[in-house]
């Protein structure tokens, strides 16, 4: 087998091919990118494992160039498995083993095809989702499905958390799948025209996954508590979400990562989901206005109004600081009722 990989997800999942004992004939993972700062080189995490293992490890800037094709070609295998890599593989690439490749995605096929599957299910407020092993075609994650697993969506799991959760449940996936192609393109040989295994997915439910974005993840007020709630989530650990607030009628507003949060006054989270938040008792909730802090009893707390509720900042960080709970950081900042989060000026 060939092995593609670079990320994290791809980890688990490569290492229970390799305990099982099938012949890794190549890991190929991204090239490691120009260290651009005194904190050394980023996490490579393919790289570390395949290392570790002391496994062939390959690294070409492009997988679809000819040299890299003949390469491909030259280790006679019968599968690639790819997961979490960065390229995407053009027909002569996928041709180069015998039986393709397969795919392992987050996400429950044909929903959030892209390279952000796992943030855009919890951005969107999706109550469930899961892996995808598909036998892959030129169309980037369009190939049949053929194994798949589902899990709920837990009421306080950030992006990153579910990633990892996701990249286990994908073992047994991408296991399933290997056994699949195994026993249904045994008898394929070099040259034939390849079929293609699983079932087609349905294009009336194909959505999108791009690429989250730093300008994604600022805080807009306005909306519900619900809809705060997945955003803080669905931006951990990148790029976090983010709001403004004036401390200091004298300096600008400086900026806030908000790294948790919770709804006000729901006693599980999913109640949340009628958009309907009760406010407690010791907050004074009349008139509020999205965005503007309210007066609240505790005073450690950092209680602020949303299009429909209330929503309490547990953990924060301001520009240039440490990470911080709410009530170190209003120790530290002058923060008075009505005081208005999401204004620059």
């Amino acid at each position: 087998m060939i092995l593609m990989g670079t990320g994290p997800f791809a980890v688990p999942s490569f290492e229970a091919i390799r305990a099982a004992g099938h012949e890794i004939a190549l890991v190929v993972t991204r090239p490691m990118p120009p260290i651009k700062s005194r904190g050394g080189p980023p996490p490579s995490p393919v790289r570390d494992w395949a290392n570790e293992h002391d496994l062939p490890l390959w690294d070409p800037a492009s997988i679809n160039d000819d040299a890299a094709i003949e390469q491909l070609v030259e280790t006679q295998s019968d599968l690639m498995v790819v997961c979490d890599y960065g390229q995407i593989l053009k027909p002569d690439a996928l041709a180069a083993a015998r039986w393709g490749g397969i795919n392992l995605h987050g996400s429950l096929l044909p929903a959030y095809r892209g390279a952000a599957p796992v943030q855009r299910a919890l951005l969107s407020g999706d109550s469930e989702t899961g892996v995808s092993v598909i036998h892959m075609t030129p169309r980037l994650d369009g190939g049949p499905i053929v194994t798949s697993a589902t899990t709920a969506i837990l009421p306080t799991e950030t992006s990153g958390e579910l990633e990892e959760r996701l990249s286990a449940i994908g073992v047994d996936a991408t296991m399933q799948a290997i056994e699949i192609l195994q026993a249904k393109l045994a008898d394929h040989s070099w040259g034939d025209a390849l079929p293609l295994v699983g079932e087609p997915q349905d294009k009336s439910l194909i959505s999108k996954a791009p690429r989250l974005s730093k300008a994604e993840a600022e805080i807009d007020w306005t909306k519900s508590a619900r809809e705060i709630d997945c955003l803080v989530r669905g931006m951990q650990p990148w790029p976090v979400a983010f709001t403004f607030v004036k401390t200091n009628p004298d300096k600008p507003a400086i900026r806030v990562a908000i790294k948790r949060i919770r709804i006000e006054s729901a006693t599980e989270l999913a109640e949340a989901d009628s958009n309907q938040t009760a406010v407690n008792s010791d907050i004074d909730n009349s008139d509020m206005i999205a965005g503007q802090l309210l007066h609240c009893e505790s005073k450690n707390k950092v209680a602020i109004a949303t299009g429909d509720g209330v929503i309490v900042i547990e953990r924060l960080q301001p520009a240039g600081k440490k990470e911080m709970d709410a009530a170190e950081f209003i120790r530290g900042h002058r923060l008075t009722p009505g005081t208005q989060f999401g204004v620059q000026k």
